[in-house]
């Protein structure tokens, strides 16, 4: 009999994820893990890449700070 932790997991689609994922980091061992990569930013004080532009992504600022930034410059993008 399945555990109810069980029955709401869900299963990674890593192929899936890593067509979407626009983190410009290599060599990136999470990139398509999104809930490894988030735990991993999050710890960091960081948002990962897909929280924000491309342009600004590549800068690898990933602060809070230059999320909410970019998102009072130019509003929802995504």
């Amino acid at each position: 009999m399945s555990s109810q932790k069980e029955l709401y997991m869900r299963e990674c689609s890593i192929e899936k994820n890593k067509a979407s994922c626009n983190c410009t980091y290599e060599p990136c061992s999470r990139k398509g893990v999104c809930c490894e990569c988030i735990t991993y930013h999050w710890q960091l004080g960081e948002l990962p890449a897909c929280f924000f532009p491309n342009d600004v992504e590549r800068t690898y600022d990933r602060s809070i700070d230059r999320f909410v930034e970019t998102y009072q410059e130019r509003g929802r993008w995504w």
